[in-house]
């Protein structure tokens, strides 16, 4: 079977599985009464392997609110928007604005801002392959800053947040690594996550990859506001503007290079 008819066969299942009669291109071995058991077990199952799928992609999530309550929400997002594709790592990208939209879950506003840190690390560490094209870097000493543009790695991903989402990261994913809370260095980190959420301070947060791992980076708003307009395509001259008097370029670009966050600079055609 080619792939692609194998991902319809896999997207008409999900149809049935939420409730429409099954087509020729399923081809299901059962029919009838035992069809209907099947497909009631699959259904009555559909929220367990929702939660399992979920879990990998967002780990500091499932650490913050526990096994049984991302189970229930889980449960709770299928209902709500159901997969319709066949690759279930493919659903939950709107895990966030669910959270965000669930009263009852407003005690707890920095929820989202930590779902959608996980989605990023995520997508950082699934993005497309890139280097620096350090021979590009030389049109720097060569046009005006309105005629050139930086480009960001394709994995790069930025978050800016009222929460300390970066800090309460690094304390679950130390956590994962095998220490408790009651042991160094994991009781250091969520210490500090504890004391950034009493202050309701909030991060700007950079994701990059080191090797093959995403690497979370807590930037300063200059820099956060400065990548946020390279990341637009603006012009370097707009992106100047953007971060302020305050931001440091040379020290931005020393960094830069050393953490692999930069691909390439462009030329801009006014004439296009």
């Amino acid at each position: 079977m080619s792939a692609a008819l194998e991902t319809r066969r896999q997207d008409e299942l999900l149809a049935v599985l939420r409730g429409a009669q099954p087509s020729a291109a399923v081809r299901l071995a059962e029919q009838g009464e035992r069809l209907g058991r099947g497909l009631a077990a699959y259904r009555a199952n559909a929220a367990t392997i929702a939660a399992r799928s979920l879990v990998a992609a967002y780990p500091t999530l499932h650490a913050l609110v526990g096994e049984d309550d991302f189970a229930a929400l889980a449960r709770a997002l299928w209902r709500h928007s159901p997969p319709i594709r066949g690759d279930l790592a493919q659903w939950g990208g709107d895990l966030a604005e669910f959270i965000e939209a669930e009263r009852d879950l407003d005690p707890w506003p920095y929820l989202a801002d930590c779902a959608r840190l996980d989605a990023l690390v995520m997508r950082c560490e699934s993005a497309a392959d890139a280097v620096l094209e350090r021979d590009s870097l030389a049109l720097l000493a060569e046009r005006a800053p309105d005629e050139l543009r930086l480009c960001l790695l394709p994995s790069v991903q930025l978050l800016s947040s009222a929460w300390p989402v970066a800090s309460v990261h690094a304390a679950h994913r130390q956590g994962a690594q095998g220490d408790d809370e009651r042991t160094a260095p994991a009781a250091v980190a969520f210490a500090a996550a504890r004391r950034a959420l009493d202050a309701g301070r909030g991060e700007a947060v950079l994701v990059a990859r080191s090797g093959w791992r995403a690497v979370v980076h807590v930037v300063d708003p200059c820099d956060f506001a400065w990548m946020q307009s390279l990341q637009r395509g603006d012009p370097l001259a707009d992106a100047l503007a953007a971060a302020g008097d305050a931001f440091d370029f040379n020290a931005w670009l020393m960094r830069s290079l050393q953490q692999a966050w930069l691909w390439r600079a462009e030329a801009i055609d006014r004439e296009a």
